[in-house]
């Protein structure tokens, strides 16, 4: 989504619910600088024949946040509890009944020069209408990067910091100007590693095959939700393992997942088709799955779904108690 936010939008910064507009970060803000900052991504659905908004597995990402950014010594002050609270009071006061991409940022926000860390830390929550990440209905066309994946040595893949997306925007940017959909990143051992904003799924011989968190790669919320959905709807075998970049040319499907692109099929890499071009009939399982369970439509998984307006069939415990930050 490319369109401009509008400033009246309500955020959470500083401590309180206000306008975009009123929002500021200074020029000399050190993770404006130097990266030092960690984000996170979650997304909210709206159902329409339930009149309602569904934070998909909140409490996760949030969980991850804090803990990735331990990482840069930053600490989020609140509990997972009270940022989902804050989140589901933002979608309530700017009145959102579409799809939604919330955006936490912790970051240093010492207004000086210098790299070095300090203990000034910062964090806001800004939620936006967000419709379709990628246009994916017929299937994408992903090339192979001549940028390599970051190495946990250099800055960890499995936390959002923002220093590190550089390598995702040189990837992303690559792949356009070349004309794909998007970008496959190798590691330095050549392995397969992940999308430049998503994980990597590929079926082999009736199995489903990813590459392992070691290899570089985001412990990512949406690749756990599908690896659930696909040993327990599907009954299929899922192997974590290193994936040689031939690979990709001769498997059964492929596909990206992610908190922005749900569940995107690849049926072409480089200039090899996946197959024989078409989505798979497991990808097209997995991708209506998600669908389902991220309306609330899956009772066994309204347990990933946190209700906004409390008006849908998700658990109705999953919602914490609303509390007041402004």
């Amino acid at each position: 989504m490319k369109a401009d936010v509008d400033p009246n939008l309500i955020v959470y910064f500083d401590g309180q619910y206000r306008p975009m507009r009123d929002a500021r970060i200074g020029i000399l803000t050190h993770a404006l600088h130097y990266g030092t900052g960690v984000f996170e991504g979650i997304r909210a659905h709206w159902d329409e024949s339930a009149h309602e908004l569904y934070l998909m597995r909140a409490r996760e990402h949030y969980q991850r946040w804090k803990h990735n950014s331990g990482i840069l010594h930053i600490e989020v002050p609140l509990s997972s509890e009270e940022l989902c609270a804050i989140t589901v009071e933002l979608a309530r006061r700017n009145g959102f009944r579409t799809d939604l991409y919330v955006r936490p940022l912790a970051y240093k926000c010492a207004q000086r020069v210098g790299v070095a860390f300090d203990d000034q830390n910062a964090f806001f929550i800004a939620a936006v209408p967000f419709g379709e990440y990628l246009h994916s209905d017929q299937g994408i066309h992903a090339g192979v990067s001549s940028w390599r994946r970051i190495d946990d040595n250099a800055i960890p893949a499995r936390g959002k910091i923002c220093g590190a997306y550089a390598n995702s925007a040189l990837a992303s940017d690559e792949a356009h100007r070349c004309g794909f959909d998007e970008a496959i990143l190798l590691n330095e051992a050549g392995h397969v590693t992940e999308g430049a904003t998503c994980n990597l799924f590929m079926m082999r011989n009736g199995r489903l095959i990813t590459p392992a968190i070691t290899e570089n790669v985001l412990e990512g919320i949406t690749r756990d939700s599908i690896m659930e959905l696909a040993r327990h709807e599907l009954s299929l075998e899922i192997v974590e393992r290193p994936i040689d970049r031939s690979e990709l040319y001769i498997c059964d499907e492929l596909f990206l997942t992610g908190t922005a692109v749900g569940v995107a099929p690849v049926t072409r890499v480089d200039h090899h088709p996946v197959a024989d071009g078409e989505i798979g009939l497991v990808t097209h399982s997995l991708r209506q799955l998600y669908v389902d369970a991220v309306h609330g439509h899956l009772r066994d998984y309204r347990k990933w779904l946190l209700p906004v307006y409390a008006g849908g069939p998700a658990e109705r415990e999953a919602q914490p108690a609303a509390t007041s930050f402004a």
